[in-house]
C-alpha cells in the first residue's frame, strides 16, 4: 500500500489549495486514504498524473478541468508604487517567498516564489499580479518541466517552515493574552470599573470561562489564579 509521504514526494509543493485541499500533503493523505483522485494537481500537470499512476497503481486520466488548467509557471510581482506595507501577502504566501514589514514596501523573492496566487486576492489595494516565469513565449515549459525536483524539495521546506513560524507566533500571542487575563482577574476589583459585586462575579465568570478556554486549547492543565 503506498503511503501518504511517497505521494507527497510526487507532488509539486506550491501549496496552491487548486487541488481542494489546504496543502499539498492533505492532497497526498487524502489520496492515499481514496478520497482524492491523482488528476486535481494542475501544477504537476499531466506528466504529474502519470507519476502518481505510476506509483499509486491507478489509471492515469487528463487533468480535472474542475481544478484548473495545466500552463506555464507564473511569478506574483508586487507594483511597489502601490504596496501599502500591509503585510497581509507575508502571512498568505506559504513559502515566504515575499519580503517586507508593516508600512513598508514588500517585493517578491522570485526564484522562491511558487505561482501559488494565494497573495492576490488578501491584497487590499490590487497590486500583485503574475507574469510568465519564463520570458520566451513560444517554448513556455509547463508542469514539471517547468519545476524541478529541487524546486519542490525547497519549497517544502519552507512551507513546513513557514507552518512552524505561524504555529509559534499564535501560541506566543495566546501566551500573552491569557497572561494579560489572569494578571486582570488576580486584581478584578482594580482592573475594572465596576463596583457591583454581582457585576464583578459575573465578569469573573466570563474571564475564568475565557481562562479555561485557552488552557484546554494549549494542553495546559494548570488550574490558574
Amino acid at each position: 500500500m503506498v503511503d501518504a509521504m511517497q505521494i507527497d514526494a510526487l507532488l509539486p509543493q506550491t501549496q496552491c489549495t487548486r487541488c481542494g485541499y489546504p496543502d499539498c500533503r492533505a492532497y497526498a493523505d487524502a489520496i492515499a486514504a481514496g478520497e482524492a483522485e491523482i488528476n486535481q494537481c494542475p501544477p504537476g500537470g499531466q506528466e504529474g498524473v502519470a507519476r502518481l499512476a505510476a506509483l499509486t497503481g491507478r489509471p492515469a486520466l487528463p487533468l480535472n478541468p474542475a481544478h484548473g488548467e495545466e500552463g506555464p509557471r507564473q511569478l506574483a510581482v508586487i507594483d511597489e508604487t502601490w504596496c501599502i506595507g500591509c503585510t497581509l501577502c507575508l502571512q498568505a504566501c506559504p513559502v515566504d517567498s515575499i519580503l517586507g514589514a508593516n508600512k513598508r514596501m514588500h517585493t517578491v523573492i522570485e526564484s522562491l516564489c511558487t505561482g501559488c496566487e494565494l497573495c492576490i486576492p488578501v491584497c487590499p489595494v490590487d497590486c500583485i499580479s503574475l507574469v510568465p516565469a519564463h520570458a520566451d513565449a513560444d517554448t513556455m515549459p509547463t508542469g514539471w518541466q517547468a519545476w524541478s525536483a529541487e524546486q519542490a524539495r525547497e519549497a517544502r521546506v519552507r512551507f513546513h517552515a513557514h507552518k512552524a513560524r505561524q504555529a509559534r507566533s499564535q501560541a506566543e500571542n495566546e501566551a500573552r493574552l491569557q497572561a494579560k487575563a489572569e494578571a486582570k482577574l488576580a486584581n478584578l476589583a482594580e482592573a475594572s470599573k465596576l463596583t457591583d459585586p454581582a457585576e464583578l462575579d459575573r465578569k469573573r465568570a466570563v474571564i475564568e470561562a475565557a481562562l479555561a478556554r485557552a488552557r484546554a486549547r494549549r494542553g495546559d492543565g494548570s488550574k490558574g489564579p
